[in-house]
Order: structure tokens, then sequence, then C-alpha cells
């Protein structure tokens, strides 16, 4: 079988994937580059939501479906509000994503092809990818395949996922007060797991109702469909409502070592490059950062690209999953007293990696729990050595 070249290719035409190939060809350096799209499926449908935070405009604002600037967190009986004040919780439909991707990044430099990836080998001048249908080769491969050896059930690293199922539902008649989202709301929960119910309402008849767990073990469909099913009569108390969409996903949250993966040639992105944030999950910002680190690294000419995160990060994240991973039970105090104790302005600062050392020793040390204060304390005398 034949070989086709390119100059770059990406596997996986997800938020990292496609976040990857906006920025490259948004780059006058890209111009004369072409760059091979690969994905399994078409992408034309509204597989799932991205949310996130950000200050004023920001780059997606054209494509956002819902903005807010007030949010609510219920933990412990009690309803804590979120005051935004500069910041906004935006919300992006993937379809509205895809499509702006597929209207963008247009042949004859940019080649979108719908197949299934078998393998991706490492060669001395690059890599080749082959799929179901053809050989494909270029300098650099950017893969968001999660590897093989990686295991929910390993425990040799600290392991739990974020997995959730969500339904877009109308109501009859007025129940959501879209002017506020739901962060987390502990009033519902499956036994002593840390489970909550996430809500985007998108008007007073419309929102997305999610149901999360932070946990090591996984669930049935139908014990997410039964706890959803429970918030929305009695909790949002209405049983007169039509599911209009349906989302689930598992986002790894753990320390195992996804960069290391990576080759020369070969980059993992996305959650397979350990662009997710560990203790939260949060990830799209991220892969709109991490993929212009990958474009200056290309600029560079450097021989290995490098992630970096700042080491204490990593090791704040251990803290949050040793104590997740361990104590389960323990989420519901531990986020009741994160956004009790501090502003979420700081909150925001300290999940997007720019917080100072006294904002992250405050945010430590207002969570005042003999678990959190010992990890910070172990870290503290390592050095913050990764």
């Amino acid at each position: 079988m034949s070989i086709i070249k390119f100059d770059y290719i990406i596997v996986g035409a997800g938020a990292a994937g496609l976040n990857l190939a906006l920025a490259m060809n948004a780059d006058t350096f890209f111009e004369d580059k072409t760059i091979l799209i690969l994905d399994k499926d078409q992408k034309n449908k509204n597989d799932r939501t991205w949310s996130f935070w950000e200050k004023g405009k920001g780059k997606w604002d054209d494509l956002v479906y819902k903005t807010w600037n007030q949010g609510i967190v219920k933990g412990k009986g009690e309803t804590i509000i979120l005051d935004l004040k500069e910041f906004n919780y935006k919300t992006l439909r993937s379809a509205d994503f895809y499509t702006h991707a597929k209207k963008t990044l247009q042949k004859p430099r940019i080649t979108w092809k719908t197949e299934q990836v078998h393998s991706i080998t490492q060669t001395d001048e690059g890599a080749i990818v082959t799929t179901d249908k053809a050989n494909y080769e270029a300098e650099f491969a950017f893969d968001s395949r999660i590897p093989e050896s990686y295991s929910l059930k390993d425990t040799s690293y600290l392991n739990i996922a974020q997995h959730f199922k969500g339904w877009v539902i109308e109501t009859e008649t007025p129940v959501f007060d879209d002017s506020k989202f739901t962060m987390m709301d502990f009033d519902l929960k499956d036994g002593e797991s840390t489970s909550f119910t996430y809500i985007l309402p998108f008007s007073s008849t419309k929102a997305l109702v999610e149901f999360t767990y932070f946990s090591p073990d996984l669930v049935s469909e139908s014990t997410y469909d039964d706890f959803l099913k429970k918030y929305i009569s009695e909790h949002l108390r209405t049983d007169n409502y039509s599911i209009a969409e349906t989302e689930k996903g598992i986002i790894p949250m753990t320390n195992f070592p996804f960069e290391d993966y990576s080759q020369k040639h070969i980059i993992k992105i996305g959650t397979a490059g350990g662009w997710v944030k560990a203790s939260s999950g949060y990830s799209f910002k991220n892969c709109e950062r991490k993929s212009q680190s990958l474009i200056k690294f290309l600029k560079s000419k450097q021989e290995f690209y490098k992630d970096s995160t700042p080491g204490k990060y990593k090791h704040y994240d251990n803290i949050f999953l040793e104590v997740l991973t361990k104590e389960n039970h323990f989420g519901e105090e531990l986020f009741y007293k994160m956004y009790k104790n501090n502003s979420i302005q700081t909150i925001f600062r300290f999940l997007d990696e720019k917080s100072t050392f006294q904002e992250d020793l405050k945010i430590i040390m207002n969570l005042s729990s003999s678990p959190f204060i010992k990890g910070f304390i172990r870290h503290l005398r390592s050095g913050f050595n990764t």
C-alpha cells in the first residue's frame, strides 16, 4: 500500500485536535504546510458540551451558546452564591464547534478524513499512521488516543474518573433561573460517593441537567437515569418534560504520566497528553493553551516537546486526587469548604494554574482537613520536585 505524505497529522477531531488545527490554520508559519485530520466519526452531532470561564471577550464568543455571571454550589445543606465579577462562565456546544472547524479548515492545505486509526509508528524522520483505508506519513503526528497501558483500575497511580450522563430537557412551565448555573449540587448523592448534579440553564424552560461522579468506580447506564429522573422530579419539582439531547462521558482524573508517552515525532494531545486538569476534569481552555505551546515548539525547531505545566500544580492535583481516591466520601465537604472559604476568582486562578503561592496556601489551609494539610506539608517539604 502506498504512503500519502503530509507535513502534520492530527489524530482525533475533538476539542484538542481541532483547537490545534485551528491554531495552526491561523498562524502564517503554517500557511505552506499540509495538515491531515483523522477521526472515525463524522462530527455532525452535538455529542458534548464544553464549559469554561474567562475574563471579558474570548476567542470563541461567536460560538458560545450561553454565558453566566453567577453560579451556585449546594453542599452541607447550604447554598453558596458564586459572583463571578470580572469572569464569565461560558458554554459551547460541540456541534457548533465542529461546524465552525469544518468551515474554517478547508482544502487544499487541510484534509479531513473519516477513518479509523489502527496504529502510529515512529520512524527516523517522522511518523506513519495506518488507518482502515490508507497509510499516511508526516514529520509529526499529534495523537489523542489514550495509551492502552492506562487503566482506571491501575493502583500504581491515583485514579478516579469524572463520569457523567446529562439530559438537555425542555419543560412545559418555567423551572429554571437562567441567570445562574449550578456548578455542584450535592443535595442528591449516590451513597457516600462524590456525586452531584450539574445544571446549565439555557432558558427558564430548557437546561442541561447532568448527574456526575468523581469516583474510582463506574456505574450502569440505568443508575445515571435513575438519579436524573429523581433529581428532576424531587428537586426541580416537575415531571412534565421532554429529553431533547443526551450526552455522557468518562474523563480520567489521574496522575498517570500521559505526557511520557510522547515521542520525538509522535506527540500526545488532549486527555492522552495530560491536558485534562487532574483535580477538576476541565480541559477546553487547556486545549487552547496547550495548542499554542505546541505551535511555539514547532516554530522553535527544538528536538523534543516538553510539557510546561509548573511542577507545583501537579503536586496540588496529587493532593486532591489522593483524598478523592482514598476517601471518596469526603468529596462533598472538600468542595463545600473550597467554594465556601475562597472567592471564585481565586479558585479560577488556581484551576487555571495562574495563582500565587499565597493564594495556593490559602486554598489548601481553608480546606482545614487532616488529609489536605498533611498532604500539603509533605509536598512542601519535598520542594515541589516532580
